[in-house]
């Protein structure tokens, strides 16, 4: 399910994610369950859900973030 804010963002995400890559992270999600809602639109046998989860950290790892060793995610710039 989208979601509305970055407070909303699932729990690992939220803790380990910057301000900024959370906000990436939302948005790459909120439209990839737009863009895959369709069955037909996904490869294999992947829920839409999963589909925009790696959309999204795709879009974090794009962005520039990597994780550090401490857990964390950090702006490789």
């Amino acid at each position: 399910m989208p979601y509305a804010r970055d407070e909303d963002l699932p729990e690992a995400v939220r803790e380990h994610l910057p301000a900024h890559a959370r906000e990436i992270y939302r948005k790459a999600f909120n439209n990839a369950w737009d863009e895959y809602a369709s069955p037909a639109e996904r490869r294999h046998d992947d829920s839409r859900e999963e589909v925009s989860h790696k959309v999204a950290w795709a879009a974090v790892k794009k962005a520039g973030y990597a994780r550090g060793a401490d857990g964390d995610w950090h702006n490789r710039d």
